[in-house]
């Protein structure tokens, strides 16, 4: 069921491929709905953290001005509660456990995939408030306010922007049936220039995105011409 809106998750984030960072990292992290600002040195990144709080410090390993392994332990130094990812190229076991030695939470290999580096922060922010992995329920959970749903087994399957908004208005009338104008209107900037077929689209993506991630099938019913409805009960496979 929708829960109270929650703070975004607020993450900083060190990568000297500017191409990287603004083309790919920060549109693709905003997409999942966290707050995210990018800087592309270590000084910019000590400044940055002097001047905003974060909950989250994503950097990369290999940076122009310093080492990754000595910024990871010298951020770990000043804010021992901040969740802090490294990202790089190199993926020898020896590099990663000098990582997490140095104070790192979590250690991805480059190039990451959005997906996965979205996943890990949602992960890593779960661990960091005290909540935990969510508890398996015997009906789909639709966490609105964390960007998630959650199977009746307990796995999570992220939403992006898009995928958020449609599933937010579902989950307001669970049970109901949703019309494809109301689909619309959420998620289009200008409804008279939103192709109303995209929506299908959007539903398409959403149910293959949930059965390869959770191995189950939501419980969305579509109603030919009007809408949709979504519900919360376990669907028999």
């Amino acid at each position: 069921m929708p829960a109270p809106a929650r703070r975004a998750t607020r993450a900083v984030l060190l990568e000297d491929d500017t191409e990287l960072l603004n083309d790919v990292l920060l549109p693709g992290l905003a997409d999942y709905g966290f707050s995210v600002v990018g800087v592309d040195t270590a000084a910019a990144l000590y400044e940055t953290l002097r001047a905003q709080t974060f909950d989250i410090v994503v950097l990369d390993v290999g940076l122009p001005d310093a080492d990754g392994f000595s910024v990871a332990q010298a951020v770990r130094a000043l804010l021992s509660d901040i969740g802090i990812i490294m990202l790089t190229g190199h993926g020898e076991p020896a590099d990663q456990v000098r990582g997490l030695r140095q104070g790192a939470d979590a250690y991805l290999v480059k190039p990451v995939h959005i997906d996965v580096l979205a996943a890990t922060l949602h992960s890593l922010m779960r661990r960091l408030s005290g909540r935990g992995a969510p508890a398996p329920a015997k009906r789909w959970q639709y966490d609105i306010s964390d960007w998630c749903m959650v199977s009746p087994q307990g796995l999570t399957v992220l939403l992006t922007r898009t995928e958020h908004r449609v599933v937010a208005r579902l989950a307001s009338s669970l049970g109901e049936l949703v019309t494809r104008e109301q689909l619309v209107a959420v998620v289009a900037d200008n409804v008279h220039d939103f192709d109303p077929h995209r929506i299908e689209m959007v539903i398409h993506r959403l149910r293959r995105k949930v059965r390869t991630q959770s191995g189950k099938s939501l419980p969305l019913t579509s109603v030919h011409g009007k809408g949709y409805v979504l519900g919360d009960e376990a669907v028999a496979e």
